[in-house]
């Protein structure tokens, strides 16, 4: 579920006006949150990290299925696509078990048996999860032959390739199926989503009635069984790897999130519903201001709100009332809140979505909690019937879903083809207002967001201050999620600056384009607009991913050619010693793998490595391994390094990133040391969360003192600072910002080792700032000077303190002979990649003090 602190309610609901105010009030039902906040990152994020390193592998190497109808073998280009799946070890542990619900083992019979029902079902697997269970994907329509199969194919890249020419072709009208994508379960303790799916299938697969022939000869319905296998058997919220899916949809680190990534690119769904719980009553989006800026939002509130009114119909129609059950009316945030459930981030399944041309994209949260506490305390037939009431709103939405893609199939698909079609020409958005969008009520000046895009993005070659690694990266990264992008064949100038042949070149005259922006803009510091967010409010892959990306506002006389990938960067000169930056966690991971090879490796004053010229057989495999370039150097003298063993109390994407950069860590926390550690296992301390010394017993807080004191700890955050503090190791005060601020922020760096080459921007999420710095503390970044803040939302508290401003032109990194102290989060969510060297680097530093 996403929770949310309690907004009042805009004027079109219940209210009282009273001596000239409003006086909203808001029930706290059965099954609710009692205790809402706006958002789940620390909720989940401030616990120490456990997962193993195997998840990590998993998630790193898992490869994305091409589940295209071209892809498809010769054999199974029609539907059905029928297979016999080999069925899962049973799991009595599996928590669906005791709700009454359908553990992840009977799956794979359910499916086989489903198969067996008729001609409408067919199963895929769309992937693997990060603890490497399948992930199923279901197509239910009416049987396709091979070649009907390839015509829909032909209609739908029609559609997104040439949007002007499919508005006008008559076999689209006639002849397109209407895509539906139905996801179920991404927040794994968010159960019922899998079995009303489930039942549905069954019941579309029996069906004899004209209606579900008719959904079926114009529809296809896409089924994500579960996006989270590994949290659904073990009740957690996060899969295998300890990550929300539900944050990960602009970075796409674990393998569920590219696979879901790969059903919208493949599958180019017109609706979608991503089944959540849980909040009373039945929360159905739209959301709340803000609203994405790179929408085309007026297509999107049309349908989307008009489908959640369908929605609510049937759900509030299934007949159970607060008194009698426990559940209450369904609730739409865009009618019934003022702020706080925003759809300003693309990190959410349904806000990523719109970009794939989805014209009605809702999350859902079924009302009756039955996880977290509720499920260890509860009895287990309350348990249950909860779950059964969840399962049958679920079903309720899912039927409502499908009645509104019947009605309105011609005009969602046309709606679609605008979206494409906007963006491929290059027109402007349209201002929501009630001209716009007739018939959807409320709305007002704090529903408007548009941006001007850009006429093309540049990511230049032969960038000297960038690491061509991050580049090729990068334009990898922006090819999977279906953005265009090409190459230019000659040298060309733009905007009064050159650019080098084979600099590539994002055209925002592209059917995506809403997604390219979002990935590559700046973004927008919405401080003043609202009071509160529900998550994030700030990303950039142009600022926060290492390579150099700008925009330009003409596009002539370049000549470009599409690339299907980025050109290969891996490169070892032939003579002399070698030189590699460390300024992409790629060669951080490179420079890793050849020390654990007992490599010579000499780190130089700038922060790069010099490897000596009798490696260069192994450079030139970390070269083909991950895509770096070790280029000649003259360089003579540093600091020797060598293997590094990271002792880690940090949150799970902190510690999948410093395993994406091959350091080898062992997960620690205040339990962990209070039963004993083996500190002559590492090398290093990293702490940004769960490891208190206060709450240390005597024997692990005596043992800690003494690893600290020879050697180094590197912090991140206030955990990280309070560490720092209690150890007396560097000598600086920690200044807490607003805990609710996040976003991209401007840094000026000093060119130490820990931030030289470092990229000019970083990001903070709950920012921490140093003050009172004490002889040999060596400031390694600041924030800028002015306002810091990028895109974000930063807002000071209500005494005045916390804000951007107090935080301008103070230390954001510090170190010292014992410590390294990070106040931004380089290393948030797996995400800002061009920050992670950052971290590696005061891993080294603090392993060779």
């Amino acid at each position: 579920m996403r929770t949310t602190r309690t907004a009042p309610a805009r004027p079109v609901l219940t209210a009282a006006l009273i001596a000239g105010s409003l006086l909203l009030t808001t029930p706290a039902p059965a099954g609710a949150d009692t205790d809402p906040v706006t958002r789940e990152g620390p909720a989940l994020d401030d616990r120490p990290a456990k997962s193993p390193a195997s998840a990590a592998r998993q998630a790193l190497t898992a490869p994305v299925p091409d589940l295209s109808d071209d892809f498809a073998d010769e054999a199974h280009r029609g539907y059905p696509r029928e297979q016999i799946l080999t069925p899962d070890p049973v799991n009595p542990a599996d928590k669906s078990i005791k709700l009454g619900l359908t553990p992840y083992h009977a799956i794979a019979p359910k499916l086989n048996a489903l198969q067996r029902l008729g001609d409408r079902v067919s199963v895929e697997i769309a992937g693997r999860s990060a603890g490497g269970h399948r992930l199923y994907l279901v197509t239910v329509t009416a049987p396709e032959t091979a070649r009907q199969a390839r015509e829909q194919s032909r209609l739908r890249e029609l559609i997104e390739n040439t949007p002007a020419v499919a508005a006008k072709d008559p076999a689209v009208k006639a002849a397109y199926k209407t895509p539906v994508f139905l996801n179920n379960n991404i927040h794994g303790n968010e159960w019922e989503g899998t079995d009303a799916s489930l039942e549905l299938i069954e019941r579309l697969a029996t069906a004899n009635d004209a209606r579900t022939a008719d959904l079926l000869a114009h529809s296809r319905l896409y089924f994500n069984i579960t996006a989270n296998p590994d949290g659904r058997i073990a009740g957690t919220r996060a899969n295998a790897n300890g990550f929300d899916l539900n944050r990960d949809f602009v970075t796409a680190s674990q393998p569920e999130a590219r696979a879901m990534r790969q059903i919208m690119v493949d599958k180019q769904p017109a609706v979608m519903l991503d089944l959540h719980g849980y909040v009373n009553g039945t929360l159905i989006e739209p959301t709340t201001p803000p609203h994405g800026e790179n929408y085309e939002y007026d297509l999107f509130l049309k349908n989307t709100y008009a489908n959640a009114l369908g929605m609510e119909a049937a759900v509030n129609g299934l007949g159970y009332t607060p008194e009698k059950d426990g559940v209450e009316p369904a609730q739409i945030p865009f009618r019934d809140q003022d702020e706080g459930w925003d759809d300003w981030p693309p990190i959410f399944t349904p806000q990523y979505a719109a970009f794939h041309g989805t014209v009605a994209a809702h999350t859902v949260e079924i009302p009756l909690r039955v996880n977290n506490t509720d499920y260890n305390t509860l009895p287990v037939s309350e348990l249950r019937r909860r779950s059964a009431i969840n399962v049958d709103v679920a079903g309720a939405t899912l039927d409502a879903t499908l009645d509104f893609v019947q009605r309105q199939r011609t005009s969602l698909v046309a709606d679609q083809i605008e979206v494409f079609r906007r963006g491929a020409a290059g027109a402007a958005q349209v201002p929501v207002s009630e001209e716009t969008v007739p018939g959807v009520p409320g709305i007002g000046p704090e529903d408007v967001y548009t941006t001007t895009f850009p006429r093309a993005y540049v990511i230049p070659a032969g960038d000297a201050q960038r690491s061509l690694t991050a580049a090729a990266r990068l334009v990898d990264h922006l090819i999977a999620n279906d953005v265009r992008v090409s190459r230019a064949a000659h040298p060309f100038r733009l905007d009064g600056r050159w650019y080098a042949k084979g600099s590539y070149v994002v055209d925002m005259r592209q059917p995506k384009r809403g997604l390219a922006n979002a990935l590559l803009a700046d973004g927008r510091d919405i401080s003043d607009k609202v009071s509160v967010m529900y998550d994030i409010s700030g990303w950039s892959l142009g600022r926060l991913w290492g390579a150099t990306v700008e925009s330009v506002q003409g596009l002539s006389h370049v000549t470009l050619r599409p690339v299907r990938e980025a050109t290969p960067v891996g490169y070892v000169a032939p003579r002399g010693d070698l030189r590699l930056r460390l300024d992409d966690p790629r060669e951080v991971a490179a420079l890793n793998s050849l020390l654990q090879q007992g490599v010579r490796v000499r780190q130089a004053a700038d922060g790069s490595v010099v490897v000596p010229g009798s490696a260069r057989r192994q450079a030139a495999a970390a070269a083909r391994a991950y895509d770096v370039a070790f280029d000649a150097t003259r360089i003579t003298g540093g600091t020797p390094l060598t293997r590094v063993r990271v002792a880690a109390a940090v949150t799970p994407g902190e510690l999948f990133a410093l395993r994406e950069m091959n350091f080898e860590v062992t997960p620690v926390s205040t339990a962990v040391l209070n039963a004993g550690f083996d500190w002559s296992t590492v090398d290093v301390l990293f702490v940004s969360a769960g490891l208190d010394h206060d709450d240390l017993n005597a024997a692990a807080r005596t043992a800690l003192d003494a690893f600290l004191d020879g050697h180094g700890l590197v912090g991140r955050g206030s955990d990280g600072a309070t560490l720092n503090a209690a150890a007396g190791l560097l000598p600086v005060k920690a200044v807490e910002g607003n805990g609710d601020a996040n976003g991209v922020v401007r840094v000026v760096n000093s060119g130490g080792k820990v931030t030289a080459g470092a990229p000019d921007h970083g990001f903070v999420y709950a920012p921490v700032w140093f003050t009172d710095l004490g002889p040999g503390v060596r400031v390694e970044q600041s924030y800028a000077t002015g306002n810091p803040l990028v895109s974000g939302h930063w807002r000071p508290l209500a005494d005045g303190t916390g804000g951007s401003a107090a935080a301008a032109g103070r230390p954001s990194v510090v170190s010292g002979p014992h410590a390294v102290l990070f106040g931004t989060e380089p290393l948030f969510r797996a995400h800002p990649r061009g920050e992670f060297p950052q971290v590696g680097r005061a891993l080294f530093t603090m392993a060779t003090m």
